[in-house]
């Protein structure tokens, strides 16, 4: 049994996490680039651990957690109310964290948008603004018991949470690390491509940087794991890794009948 992540995450990797750790060695530390909802950093047996995501609002919610734990917990608590389970309260909570310039109190409203909004997606547009609509959930879950356990983890495991770019991140590896990369996809078709979790896309570019930065570390003797989707072009992008291809079930869709399974594909770089 893994531990769950408390939050809901557009292409999580929890019901696959059997097929990554099996492909992470035995390291010094721990390194994600893009942490998303954290739940192989939950899983992985590690030193210590350093994670990392674009996302400044969500390296804060992991940080405010780890700092503070249930007095932060009791304050994210305090959102999960019946009169903020309603479209108006939902709209007017998503501006406050789009209006907010207090780290703490966005941390803890993107955990109530993240359980309240449409989906669970976390989405933002191109000025930055969180723009998911209300989802209309009769009761909305509120995730102590894995907000506990994420508190947990972050004592007994040291680690370090930076709001960064992934390129930043590898200019900070060192021999002993062991690296997870979970980027946005490479889009299986024109219309499928979703890249705006953090305010700003992830292109083509980026997707052929972090390949050539990936090998290049590789090279160095850091051993690395990334997924993506199996297409022709990240068949190319990670020729040199060693690849694995299957298909994983989609659960976060607009339309609940056509969350068809979707080619994943595993570059093992060690």
């Amino acid at each position: 049994m893994y531990t769950k992540p408390f939050l809901k995450w557009a292409g999580g990797k929890y019901r696959i996490l059997n097929k990554i750790l099996r492909e992470l060695p035995a390291g010094a530390r721990f390194v994600e680039p893009f942490a998303g909802s954290c739940a192989v950093y939950l899983n992985a047996d590690f030193p210590k651990a350093l994670i990392c995501d674009l996302n400044t609002d969500l390296i804060n919610l992991y940080r405010h957690l780890q700092q503070e734990g249930e007095d932060f917990i009791a304050y994210c608590a305090s959102f999960f109310t019946p009169e903020h389970n309603t479209q108006s309260a939902y709209l007017a909570l998503r501006d406050r964290l789009n209006a907010s310039s207090g780290a703490r109190e966005r941390a803890a409203l993107l955990l109530y948008v993240n359980r309240h909004a449409f989906n669970g997606l976390i989405r933002y547009n191109s000025r930055g603004a969180f723009n998911v609509p209300f989802g209309k959930y009769k009761k909305p879950y509120f995730p102590l018991q894995e907000l506990r356990t994420f508190y947990r983890k972050t004592r007994s495991t040291p680690t370090e949470f930076i709001a960064t770019d992934f390129r930043a991140v590898f200019a900070r590896l060192k021999p002993g690390d062991v690296v997870y990369c979970d980027p946005p996809y490479a889009p299986l078709s024109q219309t499928s491509s979703f890249t705006a979790y953090a305010g700003n896309g992830f292109h083509a570019q980026d997707q052929h940087d972090l390949a050539a930065l990936a090998k290049e570390a590789w090279q160095k003797g850091i051993q690395l794991v990334l997924s993506n989707h199996d297409t022709e072009t990240t068949r190319s992008l990670y020729s040199a890794a060693i690849l694995t291809c299957f298909a994983v079930q989609r659960f976060i869709s607009c339309d609940g009948n056509k969350r068809e399974a979707a080619p994943e594909l595993l570059a093992v770089y060690g």
